[in-house]
């Protein structure tokens, strides 16, 4: 027998027996704290979908076991799938219908590792890569990964301080950007670090890259091994850093969160069975590959599990079905206002002529979720909850409408997360009177915490490269004394069955008329009104009033928007406290890179008329109708002349 895995079976067995343990007795105190039928009834209406749920925890969990055992990592992974696969389509690029086998990406990635090696890089050492989404750059990450450098996924929509921070943070001894994005570069040129090495991929003469500072990386890579190269000493493992990937910067500077090998393979391999995908699915991926959705949740079923992925450079509304159509797709990813871009599409042929069974993503709206399904006949929706770098990510695995995932409520410590109270005003955690958090009852909102174990890989946190970014996303005596818990930011609630619903964002809920307005809820509703029109819903600060008033942008690019109308409209569908008191009519409304809409900007300028060309209008309650905010108007109001 081999001593090493029979003790690494008896590790294995002492976790579960714990974690059994634990959710035996939360079950106990679930039936006791109920004592009625009630729990039986639970029971039996969700043992499926747990069940289900247990097989996937423990697939992925004993996976990775195996892999941390054999010293493995996303490369080696890699290897054994183009063994597997060596001629089928890995990648195809929709802009030139290119397409990658296994084999080729593996190639390309050798000569990146050869090319790493050669510019004298080590294991440890940090490469920005900019550029637009192209298969080039997966084979850019995966060749440095080979030889243990990590790369930085640089959100190809950054500009000026954004982009030097995000180029800064990370730590970066060099940088590859695409040609497309040269003048992005060139701006920033000299408030980098003067000593990196720049690397230009694409057609760019050679007076351009001398301006720039930079080598034309193409040839160097034509011309590399396409040979395996040997193996960094020390070999990273599966707890080691992979790349960087930056959050979205909605409320300020992206942070660079620390992406580490199993932490991939997690997420790819989450996604594969809890939406029970096939060897044999065409994935359309139209996501920015900078960003773990794409990156992780699409690309990560190509390098772990064969699947070929179609790489789109950039969403199209106008040409995603016909995508579809042409390439043969069985599963389409979303994000964020995706689903909802294309409902507000003219109906075309395309939208049911293609073969797609499955949508995966987060952030769909309910208001918008049977729509999509029924008008392009899209069987099953794969919501889940996650962030990058979170360890509660949860899924949506039978497809209940309107949930972004589960836990179950008769064995829940099996997968050790949390809704707990907090100050819905400051986001400041709750505690009982022995200083832990306190749990959220079914239907409660609550902010989503997930307990840390760093000798866990479905459960540890790795943080930012910035420590005191990652100090403040941790908060200890939660559960229990003295243990550490992820705090997620984002606010959900749990229904009496365990299935969870994304309510808002941290600080995105604001209170008015002594009742607490979802922002995320409201922007649901006024989006629907408006026939799928992009709309950003805040609190703004009126002088001497209490709470914040709700304000809302909304996208008019028709330049038809009809105030008397919409009043109507809202009239009916939402609660006084939650109609919005401010409307700003802009010709679009910003949103990041992911789909998500930028408030910052929004909220600084509020509703003043003197600092936007916005037009902005008033809800005049006694009067029953919005009017223009000029400024003698809005002198009025913060003087409170105006009632609200």
């Amino acid at each position: 027998m081999d001593v090493s895995v029979s003790l690494g079976s008896l590790g294995l067995f002492r976790f579960f027996g714990v974690s059994w343990s634990w959710s035996l007795a939360a079950g106990l105190g679930v039936y006791l704290g109920t004592r009625s039928w009630k729990y039986f009834y639970i029971a039996a209406c969700t043992a499926k979908r747990d069940l289900n749920g247990l097989y996937v925890l423990l697939r992925v969990k004993l996976a990775l076991w195996r892999y941390m055992h054999n010293g493995s990592n996303i490369p080696s992974i890699f290897a054994q799938t183009v063994k597997r696969h060596p001629n089928k389509p890995a990648l195809i690029y929709e802009a030139t219908g290119e397409t990658w086998t296994f084999t080729q990406l593996d190639e390309l990635s050798n000569a990146v590792a050869h090319w790493a090696r050669g510019q004298g890089w080590v294991s440890g050492d940090v490469v920005a890569l900019f550029m637009e989404s192209r298969p080039l750059q997966v084979a850019l990450w995966l060749g440095l990964a080979k030889v243990g450098v990590e790369a930085a996924l640089i959100n190809f929509n950054l500009r000026h301080d954004s982009l030097v921070h995000c180029i800064g943070v990370s730590g970066s001894q060099a940088i590859v950007f695409g040609a497309e994005l040269a003048d992005a570069i060139l701006e920033v040129s000299a408030s980098i670090n003067q000593s990196m090495v720049r690397f230009s991929t694409g057609d760019l003469s050679a007076e351009h890259l001398s301006r720039l500072g930079a080598q034309a990386l193409d040839p160097i890579l034509a011309s590399a091994s396409r040979h395996s190269p040997s193996p960094c000493v020390p070999s990273k493992g599966m707890n080691d850093r992979l790349f960087y990937i930056y959050t979205s910067g909605t409320t300020g500077m992206p942070k660079a969160a620390i992406v580490v090998h199993s932490r991939y393979y997690r997420i790819a391999a989450f996604g594969y069975f809890a939406f029970r995908m096939r060897s044999d699915d065409i994935i359309y991926d139209c996501l920015p590959l900078y960003h773990s959705a794409g990156n992780i949740m699409g690309v990560g079923q190509c390098l772990v599990h064969g699947l070929t992925v179609v790489v789109k450079k950039k969403f199209s509304a106008s040409r995603f079905w016909e995508d579809c159509i042409k390439y043969h797709c069985t599963v389409v990813q979303y994000i964020g206002e995706i689903c909802r871009y294309l409902l507000s599409q003219p109906v075309r042929p395309s939208e049911k002529g293609h073969k797609v069974r499955m949508a995966v993503g987060n952030g769909l709206r309910p208001s918008v979720w049977e729509a999509f399904t029924e008008r392009f006949g899209v069987a099953q929706i794969g919501e889940f909850y996650g962030a990058t770098e979170c360890n509660c990510s949860i899924a949506n695995m039978d497809g209940k409408v309107g949930a972004c995932g589960f836990n179950s409520r008769i064995l829940p410590n099996v997968y050790p997360i949390r809704l707990v109270r907090v100050n819905e005003d400051t986001m400041e955690l709750i505690r009982d009177s022995r200083g832990l958090c306190v749990p959220c009852r079914p239907g409660e909102p609550g902010l989503l915490v997930g307990r840390i174990n760093q000798k866990d890989p479905l459960r540890r946190f790795d943080g930012y490269a910035n420590q005191d970014a990652t100090k403040k996303k941790i908060a200890h005596d939660v559960f229990k004394k003295n243990d550490s818990a992820y705090l997620s930011g984002d606010v959900l609630v749990m229904d009496e069955f365990g299935y969870m619903y994304f309510r808002d964002r941290g600080g995105d809920t604001f209170r008015w008329r002594g009742e607490n307005v979802s922002t995320t809820e409201v922007e649901g509703t006024l989006s629907n009104l408006l026939s799928q029109t992009d709309v950003a819903v805040y609190g703004v600060t009126v002088p001497g009033v209490e709470g914040k008033a709700g304000m809302a942008a909304i996208a008019d690019t028709a330049g038809c928007f009809d105030c008397n109308d919409f009043f109507q409209k809202v009239q009916r569908a939402l609660p006084p406290y939650a109609r919005p008191m401010f409307l700003r009519i802009s010709t679009h409304v910003d949103t990041t890179g992911t789909f998500k809409i930028q408030k910052t900007r929004l909220q600084r300028e509020g509703y003043d008329p003197r600092l936007t060309t916005d037009q902005v209008y008033f809800l005049n309650t006694r009067a029953a109708r919005y009017e223009a905010v000029d400024e003698e108007l809005y002198n009025a109001i913060v003087e409170g002349k105006m009632s609200l």
